[in-house]
């Protein structure tokens, strides 16, 4: 989802982005990345809040942890691919578990392997971010 502001005379696109991510950190850090890349971030703790909150957002990207409470990223991850408003989502895996990634990698548009550094997150999403 584009977030549209009326700057003078022209309208900016600012695309949202999701970051499900429990550890409070790390979803800092994300967010100051999605931001620096262009992207407005919205950060949810809890797989049950995120769940709840796709219903109501169609954001750009997801970035999405795979051990959340409540509810797991590879659950979150099978309802948002089953999910048409979100068919054009980029999601992007980011988790320290490499055996789940690679069995979800057909899922996701990306996968990143923690720790991830601010730069590579940044100037990754920079590139997928919807033309401007």
């Amino acid at each position: 989802m584009a977030v549209y502001f009326d700057c003078g005379n022209k309208m900016v696109n600012q695309a949202t982005a999701l970051i499900i991510e429990d550890d409070e950190r790390l979803a800092m850090i994300y967010a100051e990345a999605l931001r620096r890349a262009g992207f407005v971030p919205e950060t949810i703790r809890d797989g049950a809040i995120a769940q709840t909150r796709l219903q109501e957002l169609t954001p750009s990207l997801i970035l999405l942890d795979l051990h959340l409470p409540h509810i797991s990223g590879d659950e979150l991850l099978r309802q948002i691919r089953a999910d048409g408003r979100l068919a054009d989502c980029v999601v992007i895996l980011v988790t320290a578990d490499a055996v789940m990634a690679d069995a979800l990698r057909a899922d996701t548009d990306l996968v990143l392997l923690k720790p991830i550094s601010f730069n590579q997150l940044r100037d990754l999403t920079s590139r997928l971010h919807p033309k401007r």
